[in-house]
Formats: C-alpha cells, sequence, structure tokens
C-alpha cells in the first residue's frame, strides 16, 4: 500500500532538484519537506553507506508513511517536526556546520490535496481542516469562525492575489453568521457565489483556499525562518535547493539568495571589492522551471520555481 502511494506521487523538478544539489556521496543532506519520499529517494540513491538524510515533514502522516517505506534504510533519519526547526534537527544529530545540502519543495502535497477528510481540496469535500499537522493550531474552521472581515480580506489579498477579496470576506462573515462553514464544499460555494468572475480553466475557490492555507499552516513565516538558520547547518560548500509554487514564496527565497551572495550592504559610490562586501552564497545557474513535458503530465507543476545557491 505504502510503495503504491509512493508510485501515485510525482515529485516535481525530482532530477533537476536533486542533481542541483551536487550530491557528496559521503555526505549529510536535509530534506526539509519528506511528503512521501521523492526526492529522498532520489538523493539516498547517489549515497554511499557513509552518507547520511535527514528528512523533516509537519504531518504525521507523511512520517508514518515513509519509515514504513524505508523501514530498511539506515541511512535516513525521519522526524515530524517544521522545517522552521531545521538548526534545532540538525544540531541534535551533531551535523551543524556540516550539511552538504538542503532541500525544500514548499506548499501542501498530492496526498494531502487528494484526501477530503485533510481540508485542502475545494474539489473534494470534508471537513475544513487545512494543518498540515493536525495536531496543533487552529482549524480553517476555527480561524473562519473568529476572524474578522478585514483579517479575511488581508489574507485573500496578500496571500490568494484575490481580486474580491473585501466581497468574499464579506460574504463569509454573513454566511458564518446563517450556520458554521465547517465543511470544504461549504466554503467553496460561498467563495464561487460571491465571486463575480474567475480566470478560464481555474475553480473561482482556487485562490482563496490557496491563502486560507498559507494563513493557517503559517507558510511564509515558516520559509523566513528556514532561511534565517540555513546557513548556520550548511558547510562552505554545501547548496539549499528551493521549490516554490507562490509568487511570495519564490520572491523571499529569490531577495535571500541575492542578498546573500552580494554580501553587506555599504553606501552606494564607496570603493569596496567583492571580497570585502563578504558574499556569504553563491547563485548556482538561473531559476529552473519545469519542462513541457511534465507540465502535462503533472499540471500541479505549472507554478513550480527552482532556485539554488551555494554557501561561501
Amino acid at each position: 500500500m505504502a510503495q503504491a502511494e509512493f508510485n501515485e506521487h510525482q515529485s516535481v523538478l525530482l532530477s533537476e532538484s536533486v542533481a542541483a544539489l551536487n550530491i557528496q556521496p559521503d555526505g549529510f543532506y536535509v530534506d526539509a519537506t519528506f511528503g512521501r519520499g521523492g526526492h529522498s529517494r532520489e538523493i539516498l540513491a547517489v549515497l554511499s553507506s557513509n552518507g547520511r538524510l535527514l528528512g523533516l515533514d509537519r504531518d504525521a502522516q507523511a512520517i508514518a508513511f515513509g519509515r514504513e517505506a524505508f523501514r530498511d534504510e539506515p541511512r535516513l533519519h525521519l522526524v515530524q517536526a517544521p522545517f522552521a526547526e531545521l538548526a534545532e534537527q540538525v544540531n541534535d544529530l551533531g551535523w551543524s556546520g556540516k550539511v552538504m545540502g538542503v532541500l525544500a519543495d514548499l506548499g501542501v502535497s498530492s496526498p494531502q490535496l487528494d484526501d477530503g477528510q485533510r481540508g485542502f481540496s475545494f474539489r473534494r469535500d470534508g471537513p475544513l481542516d487545512m494543518r498540515m499537522d493536525s495536531s496543533s493550531g487552529v482549524s480553517a474552521a476555527q480561524w473562519l469562525a473568529k476572524a474578522k472581515a478585514a483579517e479575511i480580506e488581508r489574507v485573500l489579498k496578500e496571500y490568494g492575489e484575490e481580486r474580491f477579496a473585501r466581497r468574499i470576506a464579506q460574504a463569509i462573515v454573513r454566511e458564518r453568521e446563517v450556520a458554521p462553514i465547517s465543511t470544504t464544499a461549504r466554503l467553496a460555494k460561498i467563495v464561487a457565489d460571491a465571486n463575480p468572475r474567475w480566470e478560464k480553466d481555474k475553480d473561482p475557490a482556487t485562490r482563496a483556499f490557496q491563502a486560507i492555507r498559507i494563513e493557517i499552516n503559517q507558510e511564509l513565516q515558516q520559509l523566513q525562518q528556514l532561511l534565517a538558520q540555513v546557513l548556520t547547518v550548511l558547510a562552505p560548500g554545501g547548496r539549499l535547493a528551493v521549490i516554490s509554487f507562490h509568487s511570495l514564496e519564490d520572491r523571499m527565497v529569490k531577495r535571500f539568495m541575492r542578498d546573500q551572495a552580494r554580501g553587506d550592504d555599504f553606501p552606494a559610490g564607496l570603493p569596496v571589492t567583492q571580497a570585502q562586501l563578504n558574499p556569504r552564497m553563491r547563485l548556482v545557474g538561473k531559476a529552473i522551471r519545469p519542462g513541457e513535458r511534465e507540465q502535462a503530465e503533472n499540471p500541479r507543476a505549472r507554478s513550480a520555481v527552482l532556485r539554488v545557491a551555494e554557501k561561501l
């Protein structure tokens, strides 16, 4: 069963992201978003018996799957933890400053979307949850029950780039007075009814569900914490590879890598050399996007962007 689930899941930019890590067979690596182990399996295929891989995931189901699917793999250490705890988990293993590669595949995974009971999908009716770690924090239903209209509007506009954020937020507040919004189908209908126009070939609830999910899981804050810790855990020559699916995530990653490659800020016109700027990373190639074939085979890959940088 676990193997079948692995076969059904398609890891985005699989070969490109693993190749970007420039894996050293005896090195220490981190798959910060284990999911169903697609990237981890490819990394392990390159590691020697001395190499090690730490797999992190907030989702208890992902970790349970991994422990079953990789039960005979001594090189893999799996931990249920958000990637915001990267430095702590790496330090617990004694790897701080020794890691040769960190890979993060952001966003929601296919198994989470495909399971209606997790509440991520507007296409499958189920409890309105959306938590990647269902044992902690508030669910989407709980948040929507108490959030003010202005806060809902901000989330829809900022995280979903939703043009009709105000109308949708007002509809949510109005409808929750009639009855609690506790299922994905009800939220999707409220959003659709409040949305006068939507993009061709895109469900009217797409942006709203994405925005609420990002808020519930504090995804941008988690990413910010990951980036703040990555230089501490990486060894010189170690690489960071991040796959983003949202423009705000990609912008954050791009800015971080660019700033670390540029180094310290000095007043404009000050005569300093590149070395004096103290750059901490170098950019590795340009942004990589899925090819036409991968996009055709896996529509969820269409918005993916891979960026890579190496610690100096």
